[in-house]
């Protein structure tokens, strides 16, 4: 690297980071995540603008695969913490709604979004044509659970039946069509046969052998007061002293997640899955200090890296181009979205016996796409599996389903109807209760009890 790439790469991530940081800050403002604006950043930085001088000033092409790589890193350390939030204990008590919900709105979305790849091919041939039917019906099929869960967050009604629900659905869903996404890409894919025989054997190790493993020897360093009793009590706090993550631990991880990568890409999927698949099989039990903190410590990393993700995507995204015809496609596939997300979940909330109100949330509330979609959206562009018109209305759309969201879930579950449930919820765990446990936690903390 050249004195001057350098230069360019620091000044170039100056401005990503500057430009993403108030865009992602206005979002919030408006009521949005803040993903919103950081996508909307890396678009404004593209060929859309100034027909493309601001981004060829700001990125040369030869920082280009530098920014990429940086990137990738990203968008890596990004899917390791979805699969570290990942959280199989939503689905209890919500199997039967979670399971109709997840699987109705992934069957609807693909299904329409199949149909609708059978109707875009002759404007927008790209690779093998089942390839890209199977691709876009998996990528309609797509619910980004981390921008969902901050959603949700944001509202205060993570913790209300509809919430959980929510939680619960997008992650049974997500890993449905991670794997979809997985055996469309094995299908599309040009690695020889016997790699992708090694997908098999390589995800039952990650599971049998080596999360046991990582669940003893991180359950060996948690440190003390793991749980309520602990947090926030002087050294005991996450990362504190010698047996916080900033060792082993953190380094352990790290390499996990990219050796995992490595492989899952060599086996000819994409790294994505590898990453995610490490981030998963973190134990939850007897870790949780550890996890937080490693979380944290990634989190901050991603912050950085993740805008030149969406600065790389903007590059390939030129909407100066859109003509009648592009609208005309893109309303079609705000339809399809909209209407297979919506549809698929309404539906299977309404079959496991949701109230209306509640199944219109639901619905609502996995159209959600964000940063996932855009994610799986860089890889069909990647693999030849989306030309740069159909790539940058797919991009806009991951915007539009995400920007409707927080304003749809204001009227569908207004503020009220949201405190009613967390009432009737506290009502009942006070009922569930033992009348004497219930009198001790009013009046104070039983003997000999810990906080």
């Amino acid at each position: 690297m050249t004195t001057h790439q350098t230069a360019m790469i620091m000044m170039g991530l100056a401005v990503v980071l500057a430009l993403a940081h108030v865009l992602g800050r206005l979002a919030r403002r408006c009521g949005q995540p803040a993903v919103l604006g950081e996508i909307l950043a890396g678009i404004l930085l593209g060929p859309t603008l100034f027909h493309g001088a601001l981004s060829d000033a700001v990125f040369p092409t030869d920082v280009r695969p530098m920014l990429s790589t940086l990137g990738n890193l990203g968008v890596a350390l990004f899917m390791f913490l979805v699969g570290l939030e990942l959280d199989h204990r939503l689905l209890r008590g919500n199997k039967r709604a979670a399971v109709g919900v997840s699987v109705g709105s992934i069957v609807c979305s693909f299904g329409l979004g199949a149909a609708l790849a059978v109707w875009l091919w002759n404007a927008h041939p790209a690779g093998d044509r089942l390839g890209f039917v199977l691709f876009l019906g998996a990528a309609m099929s797509i619910t980004a659970f981390p921008v969902l869960a901050r959603i949700l967050t944001d509202r205060g009604i993570q913790h209300t039946r509809v919430g959980a629900l929510a939680m619960a659905s997008a992650a049974a869903g997500d890993v449905v069509a991670w794997l979809l996404l997985a055996a469309v890409l094995t299908f599309t894919g040009s690695q020889s046969s016997w790699q992708v025989l090694l997908v098999l054997p390589y995800a039952v190790a990650m599971v049998s052998v080596a999360r046991p493993l990582l669940g003893r020897f991180l359950a060996a360093r948690e440190p003390a007061g793991t749980g309520v009793a602990g947090r926030g009590q002087g050294t005991d706090r996450p990362g504190a002293g010698e047996r916080g993550p900033g060792g082993g631990p953190l380094g352990v991880l790290t390499v996990l997640l990219l050796v995992s990568g490595a492989l899952s890409e060599w086996f000819g999927l994409h790294f994505i899955f590898g990453a995610f698949l490490a981030g998963a099989i973190v134990p939850r039990k007897g870790t949780e200090r550890l996890r937080a903190a490693v979380a944290d410590r990634f989190e901050a990393v991603t912050w950085m890296l993740l805008p030149a993700y969406f600065t790389v995507a903007g590059l390939q995204v030129d909407l100066s181009t859109v003509d009648a015809d592009g609208l005309g496609e893109l309303g079609l596939i705000l339809l399809v979205a909209v209407g297979g997300k919506f549809g698929g979940a309404y539906l299977g909330a309404r079959a496991t016996g949701r109230p209306g109100r509640s199944a219109t949330t639901l619905g609502i509330l996995m159209n959600t796409r964000g940063l996932t979609e855009l994610i799986i959206l860089g890889v069909g562009l990647q693999l030849g599996l989306l030309d740069t018109d159909l790539y940058s209305l797919m991009v806009v759309m991951a915007l539009v389903t995400t920007a409707m969201t927080a304003p749809l879930l204001r009227w569908a579950y207004p503020r009220q109807m949201v405190d009613a449930d967390l009432r009737e919820l506290a009502a009942e765990w006070e009922a569930a209760v033992p009348r004497p446990q219930a009198a001790r936690a009013v009046g104070g903390k039983p003997s000999g009890a810990k906080r």
